[in-house]
């Protein structure tokens, strides 16, 4: 049986050390991400079997980071939190975490309740689809069809597609586009997105019925009405 990763979001390194010691330990493979942003990167790019997640992180917010990556897959988190309120369970699901554990804590607890959703998500290989319209994205396969028919995308017209359809029927500036699908560390030109965008039609959607400009604001996944 090969072993789980495990993605580790958190930005105290000592915490993120002692955490990767016990779990390299216990048998799992680790990666480490010290804030937000460098944590949803590693999560697009590689599989993972559970997420720890600190709530206070620089970049962006735990909370954020929680939301995103549950609207785009259905990994276990379970949140890593040092603050005195403890979350409701209401509150976690508004999250999208599996299960919260409070700092300091006993690694003993963390790995019995990283048991218990293993135990919980046995099902978790089951594919995600997310559709728009004539077009399906497959969230395990990263597979994309357009009327059930394979059509090639690179990695960043797929990430692209990906953003847009998670966002529909919502005005995009281009500003939020690279930051989301290129990153904040990206320095090049605005315009690359356009060259994205015109290829991305190209191979969904030469009529425009779908991806639509919107002047002077940015881009729009949004049917025709």
């Amino acid at each position: 049986m090969s072993k789980k990763s495990i993605l580790i979001i958190e930005d105290d390194p000592k915490i993120r050390r002692y955490l990767e010691l016990e779990l390299v330990h216990e048998g799992y493979n680790i990666d480490l991400a010290e804030d937000g942003q460098i944590g949803l990167e590693l999560f697009r790019e590689k599989d993972y079997s559970l997420i720890l997640l600190d709530l206070m992180l620089p970049k962006m917010s735990g909370e954020d980071v929680c939301k995103i990556i549950r609207n785009e897959s259905n990994i276990p988190i379970i949140i890593l939190t040092a603050k005195d309120e403890i979350f409701s369970k209401i509150t976690l699901l508004d999250l999208g975490a599996d299960d919260y554990i409070t700092k300091p804590f006993v690694i003993g607890e963390l790995l019995a309740r990283m048991r218990v959703i293993f135990r919980n998500k046995q099902t978790f290989s089951d594919k995600k689809i997310v559709k728009f319209g004539e077009i399906s994205l497959n969230l395990n396969t990263k597979e994309v069809s357009l009327n059930n028919i394979p059509i090639i995308l690179t990695k960043t017209e797929y990430n692209l597609l990906h953003y847009l359809m998670i966002n529909k029927n919502l005005v995009l500036s281009r500003e939020n586009i690279l930051e989301n699908v290129w990153g904040y560390d990206y320095f090049g030109d605005g315009k690359i997105i356009d060259m994205y965008i015109k290829a991305l039609r190209k191979k969904l959607d030469p009529e425009s019925k779908y991806i639509k400009t919107v002047r002077g604001f940015g881009y729009s996944l949004k049917k025709e009405e």
